[in-house]
């Protein structure tokens, strides 16, 4: 298991009401593959530590440089508010741009995806479960890989979408390998072609890459979500070993 590491906030913005990015610089980082995860470790003045498990949001990237002085990598982390979470409050609304806290990774190598991959690529996230599939979107769109990669993003409303602009900048600058549809579940924007309401299994066979294509599925988000799209990706004939996911608790 990786050693915990000072890291420094050193820019934010908001992602939704609800929602931020946030930006640590760390010293000696020893680099990530875009869908891998760290731990977050936070101290209260009393000294009582609390600790959670964030995807990262920034592409893949290198280690930082060695040597006495070396700057840090900047690692993204973005954080939804949980109503009884005890570190995603803090995170959102209390940590401030020269903070620190402690971060330990990075974690995983399953749920990863890198430019050595050919096949199309399928990402399904449901909510917040978008955050390691944007950090595969923006490996992708930094290597220019032309290899298709569709994204189908399952979230209550457009006020709730986390990456919005920088979704629509990487498909307008992706020459068409790279595909967003949107699934609302409770509120739609005006002139939307989807009614709202929840992914079904007709609906999945016609926003996702066709089974003749050999993709790989990513899918991260709720259990109940992933546990039903799964199961539907299997009878529609997607190999279970072809598809990849992460999940979190709640439905």
């Amino acid at each position: 298991m990786p050693e915990w590491q000072p890291a420094q906030l050193v820019a934010a913005h908001d992602e939704t009401a609800t929602a931020r990015s946030l930006v640590f610089d760390i010293p000696g980082w020893p680099g990530h593959l875009a869908g891998q995860h760290v731990d977050v470790r936070v101290t209260a003045p009393d000294g009582y530590t609390a600790s959670r498990e964030y995807s990262i949001a920034s592409g893949e990237v290198d280690a930082a440089p060695s040597g006495l002085g070396a700057s840090g990598v900047n690692v993204e982390l973005s954080v939804e508010e949980l109503d009884d979470g005890e570190v995603s409050p803090y995170l959102v609304r209390g940590l401030d741009i020269g903070d620190h806290l402690e971060i330990r990774g990075p974690v995983g190598g399953y749920f990863v995806w890198t430019a050595a991959q050919t096949e199309p690529v399928q990402l399904i996230a449901g909510g917040s479960g978008v955050v390691p599939l944007m950090s595969m979107l923006r490996t992708h769109a930094a290597a220019g890989h032309p290899s298709p990669m569709r994204l189908l993003y399952s979230v209550r409303g457009p006020q709730f979408a986390f990456y919005t602009d920088e979704l629509r900048r990487l498909v307008d600058s992706s020459k068409g390998s790279l595909t967003v549809d949107y699934a609302f579940t409770r509120e739609a924007p005006s002139g939307a072609d989807r009614s709202i309401g929840r992914l079904m299994r007709d609906e999945l066979e016609m926003l996702t890459v066709p089974v003749a294509s050999s993709p790989t599925t990513y899918l991260c988000g709720p259990n109940s979500f992933v546990e039903g799209i799964s199961g539907w990706l299997v009878e529609l004939g997607h190999p279970a070993s072809r598809i990849l996911t992460e999940r979190f608790g709640g439905a």
